[in-house]
């Protein structure tokens, strides 16, 4: 997901798409394990994203700090 993308989206459904990430990367590192996966750079592509909206609510959270 492109940082562009995770703009336009409100705090909710970035709160919303870190849970489903986090699953995700769960279920690809426990399948990863038992056999390997098509794709290993899934898992990196996964934690990149999750950082991504991290970092997009952190920045929310702090503009809303610094506007009270």
């Amino acid at each position: 997901m492109k940082y562009s993308a995770i703009k336009e989206l409100s705090t909710a459904e970035i709160a919303e798409r870190i849970q489903e990430e986090k699953q995700q990367l769960t279920k690809l590192k426990f399948t990863h394990a038992v056999s390997a996966i098509e794709s290993p750079a899934k898992i990196r592509e996964t934690r990149k994203t999750i950082a991504r909206l991290l970092t997009e609510l952190t920045v929310r959270q702090q503009a809303t700090a610094n506007n009270q």
